[in-house]
């Protein structure tokens, strides 16, 4: 057990009743085949007794597993466990995770922190080798200050299935955003070409030569000084609904990068753009079936609605 990463749980309301491989997988965001192993290697235990994968969860109880620390493979991608990131859908040809604040997509130059793919593989997740190889599977990007739903292909046949279903712009994505004032018109459509910023590497801005960008919005909720918008894109360029309501002059709230009151972010506690992938649905690469999977809003982004409603 010394080369392992210890987690200490209650058993919650919700999971009483079920098989502990079952409970593993739901409060871990680990896969049902980990969660097996785990008890057959006696590294799960349950008031502090060895549990067996068939044993059922009781109210009050306590879980103590011992995750193992994986080293480096061959494929560049190193196992971290991602607390907090729970797996909304899973199959043999995609996952679909539910992305915490703070975790990026897959690595990059210049990022040391946890991803979506380091997380997956620590849970004992088989990614397809499709794709380069810091970021094999990746069929879709959220930033890194954005969370909510986010799909990865397991198989190459789903890999192939989706880039080209993103291509093509049948993937439906939903996005929830909290904006500085009121849009005018309260629904629409942002069509705009957005490019790198002429002055700063790390941005982007709207820009005569830069790619069709377009947007589409709804008002879900109004409050004094701010709006709660839903919105579907209909492309995807980086960044993309943080440059269009910077354009519009209602930059997202607390996002200081693209022009957002830093003095309203720092009173209301918030340390990132109130952004949330709310859902996704697409056809399922080999079945066919159509996919709709959500996400609820995480606690910060709550915490910030419900100080409007309170001010209201």
């Amino acid at each position: 057990m010394n080369n392992a990463a210890r987690r200490y749980l209650p058993v919650p309301d919700g999971l009483v009743g079920e098989r502990l491989d079952v409970g593993l997988t739901r409060m871990l965001g680990i896969s049902r085949s980990l969660a097996s192993k785990l008890t057959e290697d006696d590294a799960v235990l349950v008031d502090g007794v060895p549990g067996r994968k068939s044993d059922r969860l009781m109210a009050d109880s306590w879980v103590e597993v011992f995750l193992p620390q994986e080293e480096r493979s061959s494929d560049g991608i190193e196992a971290e466990p991602v607390p907090g990131m729970p797996i909304l859908y899973d199959d043999d040809d995609i996952v679909v995770v539910d992305k915490p604040v703070g975790v990026a997509a897959h690595s990059s130059v210049g990022w040391t922190g946890p991803t979506v793919l380091s997380g997956l593989k620590a849970a004992g997740y088989r990614i397809t080798t499709s794709g380069a190889s810091e970021r094999q599977g990746i069929v879709q990007r959220l930033d890194v200050g954005t969370s909510g739903v986010m799909v990865v292909a397991k198989s190459e046949v789903a890999y192939s299935v989706l880039k080209r279903a993103f291509r093509q712009r049948t993937v439906i994505k939903h996005y929830h955003a909290l904006v500085q004032g009121h849009p005018d018109p309260l629904s629409g459509t942002i069509d705009a070409p957005i490019g790198r910023h002429p002055g700063y590497d790390h941005r982007f801005a709207v820009t005569r030569d830069g790619k069709a960008s377009i947007t589409h919005y709804d008002l879900l909720e109004a409050f004094a000084g701010a709006s709660l918008v839903k919105i579907n894109l209909e492309t995807g360029r980086t960044h993309q609904i943080r440059v269009h309501f910077s354009a519009l002059r209602h930059p997202l709230v607390g996002d200081i990068t693209y022009g957002a009151d830093p003095r309203l972010t720092a009173e209301l506690g918030l340390t990132r753009q109130w952004l949330h992938a709310t859902g996704i649905e697409f056809e399922h690469p080999t079945t066919g079936k159509w996919v709709s999977v959500e996400s609820a809003y995480p606690q910060d982004l709550e915490r910030t609605l419900e100080i409007f409603r309170n001010r209201a």
